[in-house]
């Protein structure tokens, strides 16, 4: 099973986490695209940028697409961390833990500079930031 996520190249918490996602994507079931990627709609043309810059998307090999939260706890769930989320998509939980996470999407920028330091990442390629190769702590191993 492939689940592909479509995160914002340009937001310096959602780059941070993608990062952890790849170093910790042993069995390679994830697959990254940044929707600020030049070729982006080219390759993509049923995912709306715009639309993913506002919640988060990411589709399953059989291309049902995902969005928020779900996204967040089908990927960490796929490389074997962060079980908790799982409590996040709780029926009394999840409508609470939604509205949350729509305020952090549409304040991300914001966020990451409280967090960072910065509200967008540095200029890479093409002016978007790219996933670093990491490994993972021992910790998170």
């Amino acid at each position: 099973m492939t689940f592909t996520l479509f995160y914002d190249g340009s937001c310096p918490l959602c780059v941070a986490e993608m990062n952890q996602l790849r170093a910790l994507n042993h069995a390679e079931n994830l697959k990254f695209e940044d929707i600020l990627a030049p070729d982006f709609k080219a390759l993509f043309p049923d995912i709306d940028p715009t639309e993913a810059s506002n919640i988060l998307h990411g589709k399953l090999s059989d291309g049902t697409l995902l969005l928020g939260l779900d996204v967040t706890h089908k990927a960490w769930s796929l490389v074997g961390k962060k079980r908790w989320i799982g409590l996040l998509r709780l029926p009394v939980i999840r409508w609470f833990a939604d509205k949350a996470y729509l305020f952090f999407a549409r304040n991300r920028y914001k966020i990451s500079f409280l967090f960072t330091g910065r509200s967008k990442c540095e200029p890479c390629q093409n002016g978007v930031c790219a996933i670093a190769d990491t490994k993972p702590s021992d910790d998170e191993r």
